[in-house]
């Protein structure tokens, strides 16, 4: 439809409009002062004050001249607003939800692929907002559907009337088919200051994955000197990636890092594999050649199966503490080489085989840390049929051949067999089940040098009887001037298990339990099989919650509880002592939303024997809003394997307009220095955000490390300079990132 102040022309052939001239063609709207139409080649000519608007794109300038239907054409000196939803894969489907290996890509995006699938669509995801683009460009060239070429151009996000970024380039095709941007002779400004050039440049223009080259980052850290790393992603198929990263540490050398990322369907499943790869020739500090491997694999098949490989590898035990920053890193010591298969799919029974082995790092020579044994394998099997003949019964059944690094060391092989029958009765206010069952342990043993005492084979047969109930009351209750639901929940648990001397039976993979709530209610004070405690015990505790009632919600839960033992403890592990007392320590613990958006953590072990506390920790979260949190804590442990004393604040705050801080203090008392020390500024401009942060951590008791990431993120373009991201979302618990996720992809090439 065409309307204007004055109108003439040719019938069918050629249209003129004049004074305030508008066309309206399907989702299409131009406005001009004077518009010729050609109806035959549906073509029209603007010229003065121009305006081309669909649905949400906007461009104007002072002439056009396009074919509408085709949207082949162009503009003369315009300017554009182009607004479009962002797409995503559909996500990948995971049949082992809560297994510790990742069976789909953490970013950019996960990939649903059925067999022989080789294309994969995309759907809007509106819920996450649309992604804005304008600027200026001496001419448009509109070359088909999604399909706009800028010549002399400016580009950016910012907001209209908001220049602090913007790309300057010679050529500039977006191409809202694939969602890439390429150019050439292109330059970067932020703040008026050109910050970056570029002889070509290509960019994702709704954050999807693509080939190319990641903006660079750098940094510095006192072990390492200057960091610049100039990482390049090659998007090779749908369901598989890689990521190469060269990385200058001024003070060592040139370090390759290598990430593939593989996954897809097979045998009715899902498998995916994740490996890393980095090398470092002749480190100047270290003067050795540097290298590490870390490999992941995971698979499910339909018929029940399941794999899982896990192996890591370093050329030396500084690896971590000199190459990397993140806690978990530096102080890792044990690195798991492991292989696993299971088999899930006998409904009442499963299995699993299991080949592992560790790498023992010595960072520290102050602490050495002693290599755990080998397991060659071991295959465990566990069967269960709850309702049979009213009865819960289950078995329990492993093998296991130990094999240790050191030849000093006694190898052996271990059966264990543990048959159970329970009889539940259950009732809607309480419940009693009665449990008996025997534990049946053969060793088959060889010694390095054998003694006049070392046997070869032993057997230990324990008999194992319980008695678990407990009650559940209720009443309506109100706190703070609300109504809640407070229960009272009391427990007794009775367990009895005879004493057999264990002290000929080597320890392979055994140590003591950590004492907490969930222990106080096992058979077995022990981890591992080589030492089963023997008990004529009875374990008290009680428990309270608020319920609120309109949504069902746990809103706080505390709890105390204690054991009472009615004989002596007679197995222990070697170098350790038995118990002084006839009950065990006291438990207390505390969690829940104390008042509006402030939630505490408490948890108390005390001994009354001695009268005094063995360990505690406090804690509380204060989180009004995102982008406000506050942590604070306190953490005390007087055992002498696992001394702690340490208190520990963190947060994320605005401090004035636009700038917000964030940080960790984590100080040991018992070292008398701060593990992690975290500090740092984050301003956001709305289409940019700067972060600049420091980070010192303590990779060994006399070594420290201190790093510093300064960051500029260009809203839905790139992000520059090393990204302190990572470690504030570990080491800040609650931290959210200003400005919404994206994906690095500009200076990449398709």
């Amino acid at each position: 439809m065409l309307s204007a102040q004055r109108i003439s022309g040719i019938i069918d052939r050629e249209v003129i409009a004049e004074d305030d001239a508008e066309l309206q063609q399907g989702d299409k709207v131009l406005t001009a002062d004077r518009m010729t139409y050609w109806p035959v080649d549906d073509e029209v000519e603007a010229v003065g004050s121009v305006r081309f608007q669909q649905n949400d794109d906007v461009i104007s300038g002072v002439k056009m001249r396009m074919k509408l239907e085709d949207q082949f054409g162009f503009f003369d000196d315009a300017s554009y607003f182009v607004k479009r939803p962002p797409k995503e894969a559909v996500r990948a489907r995971s049949s082992t939800p809560s297994s510790e290996f990742t069976s789909g890509f953490a970013a950019p995006r996960a990939l649903d692929i059925a067999p022989g699938q080789t294309k994969v669509k995309s759907r809007d995801r509106a819920k996450n907002g649309a992604t804005e683009a304008r600027g200026e460009a001496e001419r448009i060239d509109f070359e088909g559907e999604n399909q706009i070429r800028l010549s002399t151009a400016t580009y950016t996000t910012c907001k209209p009337g908001n220049d602090d970024w913007y790309l300057s380039i010679a050529d500039l095709k977006l191409d809202y088919d694939n969602d890439v941007g390429t150019g050439s002779d292109a330059t970067l400004r932020f703040l008026g200051v050109p910050i970056l050039y570029s002889p070509w440049m290509s960019f994702s223009l709704n954050n999807q994955r693509k080939s190319g080259f990641l903006t660079p980052t750098y940094g510095s850290s006192s072990d390492n000197g200057i960091e610049f790393m100039l990482p390049y992603y090659w998007n090779i198929a749908p369901n598989m990636d890689a990521t190469f990263e060269p990385r200058v540490l001024t003070k060592r050398g040139l370090e390759i890092g290598t990430d593939v990322r593989y996954m897809n369907e097979a045998l009715g499943g899902i498998y995916a594999s994740k490996a890393r790869l980095e090398y470092l020739p002749n480190d100047r500090q270290a003067g050795i050649d540097r290298w590490g491997v870390a490999l992941t694999h995971n698979q499910v098949t339909a018929n029940g199966f399941s794999g899982a490989i896990n192996y890591n590898r370093v050329s030396d035990s500084d690896y971590y503490t000199d190459l990397s920053s993140q806690i978990s890193k530096t102080s890792e010591t044990q690195l798991l080489q492991q292989g696993m298969l299971t088999y899930g799919g006998g409904g009442w029974w499963n299995a699993m085989v299991n080949v592992q082995s560790y790498q023992t790092l010595q960072p520290d020579p102050k602490n050495p840390v002693t290599p755990p044994y080998r397991l060659m394998p071991q295959i465990t099997l566990n069967a269960r049929q709850p309702d049979l003949f009213s009865t819960d019964s289950s078995l329990f059944g492993q093998y296991t051949y130990f094999i240790h690094p050191s030849s000093a060391k006694v190898e052996g092989q271990r059966a264990v067999l543990q048959p159970q029958v329970s009889l539940p009765y259950v009732t809607p206010g309480w419940y009693v089940t009665p449990r008996v069952g025997v534990n049946v342990t053969q060793y088959a043993l060889s010694y390095p040098v054998s003694g006049a005492n070392d046997r070869s084979s032993i057997n230990r047969s324990l008999p194992i009887f319980s008695v678990d109930s407990g009650m559940t009351f209720e009443r309506p209750s109100n706190w703070f001037g609300r109504d809640y639901t407070q229960t009272l929940e009391p427990r007794l648990y009775y367990l009895n298990i005879p004493y057999k001397n264990q002290n000929n039976i080597p320890v392979f993979d055994t140590a003591l339990a950590d004492f907490n709530f969930a222990q106080i209610f096992a058979d077995n004070q022990f981890s591992g099989w080589d030492r089963i405690n023997n008990a004529n015990q009875l374990t008290a505790a009680v428990s309270s919650r608020l319920i609120d009632p309109a949504s069902g919600a746990e809103i706080m839960r505390g709890m105390i509880g204690q054991r009472l033992y009615f004989t002596d403890d007679k197995v222990t592990l070697p170098g350790t002592t038995a118990r002084k007392w006839s009950n065990s320590d006291l438990l207390a613990g505390f969690t829940g939303q104390v008042l509006p958006r402030v939630y505490a953590d408490a948890a108390v072990q005390y001994d009354p024997g001695d009268q005094q506390f063995q360990r505690y920790s406090i804690g509380a979260r204060y989180f009004p809003e995102a982008g406000k949190l506050l942590n604070a804590s306190y953490s005390y442990n007087t055992q002498a394997a696992t001394p702690i004393n340490q208190v520990d604040v963190s947060g994320q705050w605005p401090i004035s307009g636009r700038w917000q801080a964030v940080g960790r203090y984590n100080y040991s008392f018992e070292q008398n220095t701060p593990v992690e020390i975290i500090g740092g500024l984050e301003y956001n401009a709305g289409c940019w955000v700067l972060r600049v942060v420091g980070h010192r951590v303590q990779t060994a008791e006399a070594t420290s490390s201190t790093s510093a990431f300064v960051q500029l993120e260009l809203s839905d373009f790139a992000r520059l300079g090393s990204s302190p991201l990572n470690l504030l979302q570990r080491r800040i618990s609650g931290y959210g990132v200003a400005n919404h996720p994206m994906t690095d992809s500009a200076l990449a090439e398709q």
